[in-house]
Parts: C-alpha cells; sequence; structure tokens
C-alpha cells in the first residue's frame, strides 16, 4: 500500500539518469508484492540498439496484472516509437517521480561510473563503462547534466495532460524525502 492508496498495482519509477531508478525500484517492488523489471534490460540489444521486440515486449508486460517498471519508458528522443511510452503510461496506476536537483544526478552519475569502470560491472547484453565511453553525448554523466532541468519540466508538463489524470503522482525532490517515503510504504504493509 502507499500512502492511503490500497491497489497499487502497476508502477512507473521517473527521473532523468543518474536520480536512484532502478535502486529504488529493486527496494520498492518487494514492498509491494510487485514484479520488477528493468527496462534497460529489455531496451538494448547486443549493439546497444533498441531491440526489435522491444515493442512487443512491453505490450506482453503492461498486460499483467500487477509490475514495477525502473523508468518511465524511453526518451523521446530515444530509437523507441513514442507508443511504448504511452503503453507504460497508460497501463499504470502509479507515478513515482525522483525529481532531484542537478547537483544531486550529477554527483551520483559519476560515482555509479567510476563504480562500475573499477569494478567492471556488466550491464545490458555485456556492455561496460569506461572512462572513454565518457566522451560519449549520450553517457548517462553527460545526459544528467545537460538535461536534467529540461526532463524535468517536459515531466512537469506530462504529468499535467489530461490523459494521465487516472495517475497517482508521488514527487520526490530529494533522496532524504524518498527514503522517509519508502520507510513510510513499509511500515503500510
Amino acid at each position: 500500500m502507499i500512502a492511503g492508496q490500497p491497489d497499487v498495482r502497476r508502477v512507473l519509477i521517473a527521473g532523468i539518469t543518474g536520480s536512484g531508478k532502478t535502486t529504488l525500484a529493486r527496494r520498492l517492488a518487494p514492498a509491494l508484492g510487485l514484479q520488477y523489471y528493468e527496462l534497460d534490460d529489455l531496451y538494448y540489444d547486443p549493439g546497444m540498439r533498441m531491440a526489435a521486440a522491444f515493442p512487443a515486449v512491453i505490450d506482453q508486460l503492461t498486460a499483467e496484472q500487477s509490475w514495477l517498471f525502473d523508468s518511465q519508458g524511453p526518451p523521446a528522443d530515444s530509437e523507441a516509437p513514442p507508443e511504448v511510452r504511452d503503453r507504460l503510461w497508460s497501463c499504470a496506476d502509479t507515478l513515482v517521480w525522483l525529481d532531484y536537483p542537478r547537483r544531486v544526478v550529477v554527483w551520483r552519475a559519476v560515482t555509479r561510473s567510476l563504480r562500475r569502470i573499477v569494478t567492471r560491472e556488466r550491464l545490458w547484453q555485456g556492455y561496460r563503462d569506461s572512462p572513454r565511453q565518457w566522451l560519449r553525448p549520450d553517457h548517462p554523466i553527460r545526459r544528467a547534466w545537460r538535461l536534467s532541468r529540461i526532463r524535468s519540466e517536459q515531466l512537469e508538463t506530462r504529468t499535467q495532460e489530461p490523459a494521465w489524470a487516472h495517475l497517482t503522482i508521488i514527487r520526490l525532490r530529494s533522496p532524504r524525502e524518498t527514503e522517509a517515503w519508502l520507510n513510510a510504504v513499509r511500515a503500510d504493509k
């Protein structure tokens, strides 16, 4: 249960790269008894492009009775058709929005990337981060710096659209606020 909402069954976690969507998803899904899906695992093929089956997989998973995705859907500038994000939003009942300041998300993106380089952590389809990857314009550190304010404004606008009025929006503005909210969710269980 989430703060008086007895029937939370389909949850999206929104926020810019580095905000902690995946970390929160891994902690929130068991607290709510929901199946967790990592969107990047579903999205990428071995060539680090959108998997051809991605839209069909999203259709299949969103047809399930309950789930939690660590994303609100691929950004508009991705290869994914916009219908994928709309499908996620139309099927969800709750959107948890990690709307943190740029300094927080950039710091988190930097420390996460450094940890992945040092530990040689494998990500989707065997991808590994490297210092050379930092030069790419789409690297998470660069995206967090460049797009944090823009993505926040875009999400603010989108959440106000009548098409998404069915969603319960939980907007969290700091890691401390998120931690307190997660503890409340666990206590409600």
